[in-house]
């Protein structure tokens, strides 16, 4: 059962031993992810070359996998750093972005999947669905269908995978395949800026580098994630000062803001 006190003591943890996010990330989100990363309390690399990611990867208190813009040489340096996080205990957190869209991205989350074993996937409920090898269509990175809809299928990528699953959507789902967890804070503004998917991917690996109970870890970032957002959409007057006041939300982040305006 998820406590507010664990949610505020992994805060905490980020922003005293600042953990190096090793990112393999897209072009779109970069900046997003990176700045998030910090506003949060981490430490955040964007290293993709295939000559440095495993001696990257080895040192990194988490790793994020992100296919967003999927093309031949990333995929090697993603199956290299992966390798050597596992080899290191590092967890891997996995997001599949476009998975469903074409062959090619489904085939190459699947190869993640069973090379890289990712501690936590995170994703929309198309994506999910589709890695489930479900009749799920994804209209380019964009989900088709609701959470809700995707329950049943991540529960079976967990169990199948190993791996705690989250399903992003207006409630995000996170199961390990037996046990679920629900968060229901968040804004539907936040779909209107592009990586906020990713940038909640980034946040949540921020807490499995320090909670090893990865399905606490990823409700606890997707609760940061969902808080941080509702407060920063009543804020903005539009998508483009969302942006901004997510990271200086998020930055501003504490005990009294998080226990005013948790949904449990």
């Amino acid at each position: 059962m998820i406590q507010i006190e664990k949610i505020i003591r992994d805060l905490h943890l980020v922003r005293k031993k600042s953990p190096l996010i090793h990112n393999i990330t897209n072009f779109v989100v970069m900046n997003n992810t990176a700045n998030a990363i910090l506003a949060v309390g981490a430490s955040p690399v964007m290293a993709h070359s295939s000559d440095e990611v495993a001696a990257m990867a080895a040192i990194a208190s988490s790793l994020v996998i992100n296919i967003g813009t999927l093309e031949a040489a990333w995929v090697e340096s993603m199956l290299i750093a992966g390798k050597t996080a596992l080899e290191n205990s590092v967890p891997v957190i996995f997001d599949p972005v476009g998975a469903g869209a074409t062959p090619y991205r489904s085939e190459i989350s699947r190869e993640i999947i069973e090379v890289c074993k990712p501690s936590i996937i995170r994703g929309n409920a198309s994506e999910i669905m589709a890695l489930d090898d479900r009749n799920a269509c994804t209209k380019g990175v964009d989900s088709v269908h609701s959470s809700d809809a995707a329950l049943e299928a991540a529960k079976a990528l967990a169990l199948q995978s190993g791996a705690v699953v989250v399903v992003s959507g207006a409630r995000d789902y996170i199961t390990d395949g037996n046990r679920v967890e629900t968060v229901d804070n968040g804004n539907p503004m936040m779909s209107r800026v592009t990586g906020m998917g990713c940038t909640a991917t980034a946040i949540v690996a921020t807490f499995a580098a320090i909670n090893r109970d990865y399905l606490e870890a990823a409700t606890h970032g997707m609760y940061i994630m969902g808080i941080t957002g509702e407060i920063a959409a009543l804020m903005s007057k539009g998508n483009g000062s969302l942006q901004m006041n997510f990271l200086d939300v998020l930055f501003n982040l504490g005990e009294d803001e998080i226990k005013k305006n948790i949904k449990l």
